[in-house]
Formats: structure tokens, sequence, C-alpha cells
């Protein structure tokens, strides 16, 4: 696993560099990259390139934003600064992040042995008038048609700012993964339409796993209960279970 955290973090010498933006007629970040969303993929491979090895703190000075002290309150935080550099230009929408190139972002937290340190939000779960919804058509599976990983040093021991950018990978998933994600949430679903919500818990999915989202107990929202009533819970969103993405980590890194 060791061998694994250098090929993430192999560009880390780059932190070291008192101005790494200096090629870019020593603009401030916010002004080079901003503006413009990436024209194709190969500009978003090097503009991920560009911050790899920099630590979130150097990355927010380069933007003139200020982190918070940790993640207690602002846990988009990270994503949020990655999306502004890069140049994502979903916003709120319901699209990828990159909707020309059809990417999405996600920050992947790893300790320091390269093991993620969580499981990997995907989006929100509907509960209500899904009967009939088909894996192609959910955003579950347009979300993870493509997606551009960015790996985070983020052990709970090192301060937000001193948390240090990996080497970001695309992925998308090849059959056995494909069929892994489709039958997952086509279980979990069904369970959903069945009035099962209660029963999911996080052990359910393979790959995939269903659990509650939500800022605190008193944000419920409506789902079909056992007897197929009406009823109030916790917004549930899809998640990328852990080991599923350590499995990536290593197949990217040729490690397995």
């Amino acid at each position: 696993m060791h061998n694994l955290l250098c090929l993430l973090f192999e560009q880390q010498n780059k932190s070291k560099n008192v101005n790494v933006f200096k090629d870019l007629n020593h603009c401030c970040i916010y002004n080079a990259f901003m503006s413009l969303p990436p024209k194709n993929i190969e500009e978003l491979v090097e503009r991920c390139a560009l911050i790899a090895g920099l630590t979130l703190g150097q990355l927010a000075e380069q933007c003139q934003l200020q982190l918070p002290a940790n993640l207690q309150r602002d846990k988009g935080t990270v994503g949020q600064l990655l999306e502004l550099v890069l140049g994502a230009s979903s916003g709120s929408k319901a699209e990828p992040d990159f909707p020309h190139l059809g990417v999405e972002l996600k920050t992947l937290p790893v300790d320091r042995f390269g093991k993620p340190l969580e499981s990997t939000y995907v989006c929100v779960a509907p509960l209500t008038d899904v009967a009939g919804l088909r894996w192609h058509e959910s955003w579950v599976c347009r979300k993870l048609s493509k997606v551009l990983f960015v790996p985070i040093l983020a052990e709970r021991a090192i301060p937000l700012a001193e948390r240090q950018i990996g080497s970001a990978f695309l992925w998308s998933p090849d059959a056995e993964q494909h069929a892994l994600l489709q039958q997952d949430w086509e279980e979990l679903m069904e369970l959903i339409v069945l009035g099962g919500i209660d029963q999911i818990k996080g052990a359910h999915g393979k790959v995939l796993q269903l659990r509650p989202k939500a800022a605190n107990s008193k944000a419920l929202t409506s789902a079909i209960g056992a007897d197929g009533q009406p009823i109030q819970t916790l917004p549930r969103g899809f998640y990328l279970k852990a080991s599923f993405t350590a499995s990536l980590l290593a197949h990217q890194f040729g490690t397995n």
C-alpha cells in the first residue's frame, strides 16, 4: 500500500515550489482557470496535473479563499474548491459537473496507505414516484458513466489546509463493474418501491449502498411505508462503497 501512496502523490515535490503557476504568466489561478470550463478532456487532465502535489491551503491561497478550520459544518468545501479551480460549470443543476464533457468530479479522501477513508457520495436517492424507473434512466447511472476521481491525503490528524492533492484519474465502469452497480441499484430500488426503506442497511449491496443523508434528524422527506402508505423518513443517498473505490485505486495505479 505504501507503493500506492507514492503513486498517488508522486508529484508531491511540486508543493515546495514558490509559485507552481508561474507558467501561467504569474496569473492567479482564479483568473487562469475559473473564468472558463476546460475545452476538452485533455485540458481537464492537464489542470489536474498542475495542482497535484499542492496542499488545499496552497490551492485556496491561489484562489484568494479562506478555508474553514475543519469540515464539521462545511463538508462540501474541498469539492467546491476543486470545482472552482478545475472549471466545473453545472452548479446545482441535475447534470455532470462538466456537462459538456459528461464528466462527474469526485474527491476521494485516503489515508497514509492510500486506502479510502469513507464511502463516496454519488447522488440523492428518489424515494417516491419510482415505480417503473430503469437503471439506464437513473441519475446514478448517468453520474457514474465517467468520473474524475481526485485523491486527497485527508487523515483526521492532518489539518485541512495541509491536506495534499493526489494524482487525479478518469474512470468509467467496465462491463463487470457496470453489472454490479446495476444489480445493487435495482435491488435497493426494489426495496424502496415495496416499502422496505427502513430495512435497508449499509451492508446491502456489493459496490453501491444506500445511506441516510441529512444535516439533522429533523430533515425528513416523503417515502413509501411497509403497507404502501406515505411516511416521513430521512433522505437517503447512494454511495460507492470504500472497498470498491479501493479496488479502483489499486487497478489505476497497478498495485493489485
